[in-house]
């Protein structure tokens, strides 16, 4: 594939498993290796220094409703932020760094009129989102964008992960209004994107755990899979060429068929102290690619710079000269990764002969 391509066009190609011509770098930092990034470069934006393919689009705005909320929670500290659907969030310790404590409004429900009555977000359009779009492409990056709490976790944020499992397990209409309420907006927030033109849709939901599944596939099938795909097929119809990217953590392989069946195009993260990526790829490779596989529970803060810089070309190999794969970290960088793996990864990533 011809170097000249822009950053968008490489990584469209190596999503589509169609070649190209480098090896793009991608990863997230906290707030403390930020504070980092700027002591050691004297710059302040780290997606561009590290020259990072893509630029992200804003979600839509909602009016706040914070106060609105405050009824559904007792005892709740001063200093808590309430998101948009009503899900608040304690701070904790210093130890605890950006980690909190997550409050759910409805873990008491009792009936689904408290759902029907709830204030749930207002979403619109506070800017015009084409022209950001379009910029971005102008730029010569590719548009990415959505939401990566899509259906379960969202709805049980809300309602709480043991109540909303049980009105599961029960077939208790208040998850099936809550449910489609969820995936209802998640439809129009994808329509949002898909009509900017946005080139990478991120969805997803925690649906794994460390050596298992959170639920057996015929609940996950009858409950979760046909919201997803409602959402997936809404963005698609309006941008057939949007790739769809799902975050799922954990190990899901029971599930990556049914995710590409509903339409999904990339698979994130991949997380290597649950899955194999030899063997996924080489079960799903033809027809799935992927993002991550450089594990933030092992690798990163744990192992040697060579550490990294072997993962990075084994799993780069794997891939192949096809592409199908963005090699990076499967999580946000956190405070006690090293600085040096950092740079072996960017360095060794940017090396990589295709």
């Amino acid at each position: 594939m011809n170097k000249s391509v822009t950053p968008r066009e490489n990584l469209l190609s190596l999503y589509r498993r169609q070649g190209y011509a480098y090896a793009p770098v991608l990863f997230g930092l906290c707030e403390s290796q930020i504070k980092q990034f700027t002591e050691k470069t004297g710059e302040t934006d780290f997606t561009q220094y590290f020259d990072f393919p893509v630029r992200a689009v804003p979600m839509l705005s909602y009016e706040n409703k914070q106060e609105k909320f405050h009824k559904y929670f007792a005892g709740l500290k001063a200093d808590s932020v309430i998101d948009e659907w009503g899900v608040a969030y304690e701070k904790g310790s210093e130890a605890a760094f950006h980690m909190s404590r997550m409050r759910h409004p409805l873990q008491n429900l009792e009936s689904i009129d408290k759902l029907v009555n709830y204030p749930w977000p207002d979403y619109f359009p506070a800017k015009d989102y084409k022209v950001i779009v379009d910029n971005i492409h102008a730029s010569g990056l590719a548009a990415i964008g959505g939401y990566e709490c899509t259906i379960w976790e969202r709805a049980w944020y809300i309602r709480s992960m043991e109540g909303l499992m049980a009105d599961m397990m029960d077939e208790d209409d208040k998850a099936v209004y809550l449910l489609d309420k969820v995936t209802e907006l998640a439809c129009q927030n994808a329509a949002h994107f898909a009509h900017a033109g946005i080139d990478i849709l991120c969805l997803g939901d925690d649906i794994g755990m460390q050596h298992s599944v959170m639920m057996g596939p015929e609940l996950y099938r009858s409950w979760l899979l046909p919201r997803l795909k409602k959402v997936i097929d809404t963005a698609k119809a309006i941008y057939p060429e949007i790739l769809v990217q799902y975050h799922s953590c954990g190990y899901i392989e029971p599930f990556i068929n049914d995710l590409c069946d509903a339409g999904v195009d990339i698979l994130n993260p991949v997380q290597p102290e649950c899955m194999d990526f030899a063997e996924i790829h080489a079960k799903y490779g033809h027809k799935l690619s992927f993002n991550g596989t450089l594990g933030t529970q092992s690798t990163m803060p744990f192992g040697t710079p060579e550490d990294v810089r072997e993962v990075v070309n084994k799993n780069l190999n794997i891939a192949g000269q096809k592409g199908g794969l963005l090699v990076c970290p499967t999580h946000i960088l956190e405070p006690e990764v090293p600085w040096e793996n950092v740079i072996a990864y960017v360095n060794e990533t940017k090396q990589f002969k295709p």
